[in-house]
């Protein structure tokens, strides 16, 4: 599995913000959003061997498996051997590819951030949607169902311009207000300055 890092810090967004957490960072996408946080050229190959290896190294039981987008490379061997070690297993995807019914049944919580793409993945027990602003078109995502109504979370697109996201942020919240069954997500790793 070709591996961007491997690095321990707290949830920041959605509904397990501030838990302690491994994250996985998968290197590679089926899509190509402006926004990702992933360098897919970086990377290297990891054996399931030296994954479960690395997140030993830390004492949280909660590991999440991120990307780029997790579901192209994640092993059913990986995902069973750690659910033996005890471990919480949380993939964060877009939901655009289908697990194995192996893994589905073996990951305990699925988040959802919904691109371009239609959804494929059978379970959302998160969904967290970035939002843009007056204008954008929410009537797909008003659609999604979640295992649980209270996890739909509404998050501000970074831009990386202060001014935008100021606007982007105030403009979620009124959403927020007038459609009450989001929540707001905010990406609290980098307001408190950490990974």
């Amino acid at each position: 599995m070709k591996i961007n890092e491997i690095f321990y810090s707290l949830q920041g967004e959605g509904y397990w913000t501030g838990t302690p957490a491994v994250f996985v960072r998968f290197s590679g996408c089926n899509l190509k959003c402006a926004f990702c946080d992933t360098d897919h050229q970086n990377g290297r190959h990891y054996t399931t061997e030296e994954i479960i290896s690395e997140i030993q190294k830390y004492p949280a039981r909660h590991i999440i498996f991120t990307g780029g987008e997790p579901t192209l490379q994640l092993s059913c061997d990986l995902v069973e051997r750690l659910h033996a070690l005890g471990k919480f297993l949380h993939i964060e995807t877009n939901g655009s590819i289908r697990l194995s019914d192996d893994i589905e049944n073996n990951i305990d919580w699925i988040t959802v951030s919904p691109k371009d793409a239609p959804i494929k993945i059978q379970r959302i027990d998160e969904l967290k949607a970035l939002y843009h602003g007056q204008g954008q078109d929410m009537a797909a995502l008003d659609s999604i169902c979640t295992t649980n109504p209270d996890c739909r979370y509404l998050q501000p697109c970074d831009v990386n311009n202060p001014q935008e996201n100021s606007r982007i942020l105030s403009e979620t919240i009124e959403y927020i207000k007038q459609n009450p069954r989001w929540r707001l997500s905010l990406q609290t790793h980098k307001i408190i300055g950490i990974r």
